[in-house]
């Protein structure tokens, strides 16, 4: 793993600063205060996110209320770019994680959860916090921390970072183990159901047995209820049928009291239409007489008509025109009559006037006596012809009076005579026709009569055809089955409610006798597991010493290679050797010893980090599998001089580790800096850090 570039803004001392890193070593230089070690802080922050102490304060820009670091770091053909940012709150300084993402190229790995982002990065790079902090990250003041502080702690602390202390954690988890599973043995012991598992397995034997006799009794009742409820089909079908019988008997019986009823009906409206249609008899020839005394009349008129000259088959119109016509005839001859009687009138005042007077009663002028003789002669012969005419004319009036007379009683007669006949033929023919009504009805009737007396002589025989007792015992039957059936049922259902009981008291027994069974089983594999708990708990104890053992012949053999490069040729040769609790001491070609403590300043550096550098791989390969990725150092050249070639000896050395491909180092002592490949100086402007040159 190697980190390409920082960018910052607003970090302690930082505005906006942008710092890349090459492979190999790196040095940041500058004087106190600019803004170094702020870089490594903002690398630690970055990757993992939470605080060296409780707030960020150490780590925001004073006077800001937002901050942002990212990373860009390389790992095996890759680039990787992580960015975190801080916000200012009233609470306090807090991560931003709107500005929280991890990027591998573009693409987008994890953003806004910070639980994401850090599995997504152990994942890749293996690393977390703890390995960082503690091994990667040398803080500054912190790289003779492991040589000063007691045994003991260091042997717990370096034991963890190993991970040796999960022994002992295992060790004494096993005892809890072993402490559950002794618990969990004396629970069962006290057990009811293991107690007394032979009493559950005769109860349960006994439930078996009664269930498998409450099957055979209900398939039993099963097949009994089976032949009832054939049997009771059987006597149902046929009382249904009896039933049916005697419900169609009482119809029948209905049906004869009808039809009983209806032939009395029958043979009432028979003898009333008898006595209508005797009636009508009477009626009809009654009528018929009176119809023959009008005929007989009206052919007396006819034939008087034909006596005095009139045809019989004038109509009564044509009868009256001749009475009309003969009113005219008498009409004229009247007026002709009063013509002659005033012609008479005037010839016989002629007479008297001529008789009196000689003068012409016409002009008046005098007439000769034989004119006078002759012309009163002529008169007189005048007035005797029209006396005689009046008296003929008197004859024809009182002939044809007579004759009127005589007709108009005929019209008067036919007149009466006509309708009277029209209206007795028009009743007797109504009559008939009533008659003939009635005469249809009756027969109508009669007939009806037959077809219901044969019909009442059907219904009877077949009333005759139902036994009642036939039902009664039929009903007797059924009844007796359905008792039977009702039984069976009840004792059915009482056995399968029964068998319902027995097989859940069966199914609880089963269960209590699983786990009874299951206990036991349990009992003697707790047994078998405290045995092998006791095994692995004594191999827990004994592989952490031989573990540490063999850590610490490792971590001797690294700490003198780099020791030996670190001190050179031209220096003191220091022989390390290391206790059980990784305490170090310094061996002379003599075999004395001595604590690092007496050691100089110069030579405790040099020790402390070659101390902390061989810890570092050898914890990096016990928990990874590979040796460190980078190494970030703060200020190690503590208590080192320029005189005696230890500063040049430690930079000199830690350019020849090549084994880890990427070094940065914060330092003010510029000989130290000088052995570095890669120089990033710092300076500090106006209370902002600014990268002045880089080479």
């Amino acid at each position: 793993m190697r980190i390409k570039a920082v960018n910052l803004i607003n970090i302690r001392s930082h505005g906006k600063s942008r710092i890349n890193f090459e492979k190999g070593f790196n040095c940041l230089v500058g004087g106190l205060g600019t803004g170094k070690s702020s870089i490594l802080y903002a690398i630690d922050f970055a990757l993992f996110g939470d605080p060296l102490t409780r707030s960020y304060n150490y780590l925001l820009r004073e006077g800001e209320d937002v901050g942002k670091v990212s990373v860009e770091f390389v790992l095996n053909g890759k680039t990787y770019h992580v960015e975190r940012g801080l916000k200012r709150r009233e609470k306090g300084i807090g991560q931003d994680v709107e500005h929280l993402s991890f990027y591998e190229g573009d693409k987008l790995l994890a953003s806004m959860k910070k639980e994401a982002v850090e599995e997504q990065l152990e994942s890749i790079t293996g690393l977390d916090k703890e390995i960082f902090r503690e091994v990667i990250w040398v803080r500054q003041e912190h790289l003779k921390e492991l040589l000063d502080i007691a045994p003991r702690e260091r042997q717990k602390r370096l034991d963890q970072l190993f991970g040796l202390s999960d022994y002992e954690v295992a060790w004494n988890n096993m005892r809890g183990v072993q402490k559950e599973y002794e618990g969990e043995k004396k629970a069962y012991e006290k057990d009811f159901d293991v107690l007394g598992i032979e009493k559950l397995e005769t109860s349960y034997h006994e439930a078996v047995e009664e269930f498998s006799a409450l099957e055979n009794r209900i398939l039993e009742l099963t097949n009994r209820l089976h032949n009832v409820e054939k049997e009771l089909q059987k006597t149902s079908t046929k009382l249904q049928s009896l039933e049916k019988m005697r419900n169609q008997t009482e119809e029948l019986l209905k049906k004869e009291a009808e039809l009983q009823t209806n032939i009395t009906n029958t043979e009432d409206m028979c003898a009333r239409l008898a006595n209508e249609i005797q009636k009508k008899t009477v009626t009809v020839n009654e009528s018929g007489q009176r119809l023959e005394g009008f005929e007989s009349q009206l052919n007396l008129q006819k034939k008087q008509l034909q006596e005095i000259g009139f045809a019989p088959s004038l109509t009564i119109e044509e009868l009256k025109q001749q009475l009309a016509s003969l009113d005219g005839q008498m009409t004229n001859i009247r007026a002709e009559q009063e013509v002659a009687r005033n012609e008479t009138r005037t010839s016989k005042q002629r007479v008297s006037n001529l008789a009196a007077e000689n003068k012409c009663p016409l002009c008046l002028q005098l007439l000769p006596e034989d004119y006078k003789a002759h012309m009163l002669k002529h008169i007189e012969e005048e007035s005797t012809e029209r006396e005689q005419r009046l008296a003929e004319l008197e004859r024809n009036v009182q002939e044809l009076q007579n004759l009127r007379n005589t007709l108009n009683k005929a019209v008067l007669n036919i007149q009466s005579y006509a309708p009277r006949i029209k209206d007795i033929k028009t009743r007797v023919h109504e009559e008939v026709e009533a008659k003939e009504k009635l005469e249809n009805e009756f027969e109508e009737q009669q007939s009806q009569e037959k077809i219901l007396r044969t019909q009442l002589e059907k219904v009877r025989g077949d009333i005759t055809n139902f036994d009642i007792s036939e039902l009664e015992a039929a009903r007797k039957l059924h009844e007796t089955a359905a008792e039977q059936h009702l039984t069976i049922k009840k004792e059915i259902d009482f056995s399968e409610t029964r068998k319902k009981d027995v097989a859940a008291r069966i199914e609880e027994l089963h269960e209590r006798l699983e786990r009874a069974q299951q206990k036991m089983k349990r009992v003697k594999k707790i047994d078998n597991l405290l045995e092998k708990v006791d095994g692995i708990r004594d191999a827990y104890r004994g592989i952490q010493p031989k573990l540490r053992t063999e850590f610490i012949k490792i971590l001797e053999r690294m700490v003198q290679q780099v020791l030996d490069n670190l001190v050179g040729e031209e220096g003191t040769s220091l022989y390390i050797r290391i206790d059980k609790t990784y305490t170090p001491s310094i061996k002379s070609r003599e075999g004395s010893e001595r604590e690092v403590s007496y050691l100089s300043g110069g030579e405790r550096t040099l020790v402390a980090f070659a101390y902390r550098f061989a810890l570092g791989q050898l914890i990096m390969q016990a928990r990874t599998g590979h040796g460190l990725p980078m190494l970030l150092l703060d200020e190690p050249t503590e208590s080192l001089g320029r005189e005696d070639r230890s500063v040049d000896r430690l930079a000199e050395a830690i350019s020849r580790l090549k084994a880890i491909e990427q070094i940065i180092a914060v330092t003010h002592n510029e000989a130290f800096a000088e052995k570095a490949n890669h120089v990033i100086r710092l300076e500090k402007e106006i209370d902002l850090s600014r990268i002045v040159t880089e080479k």
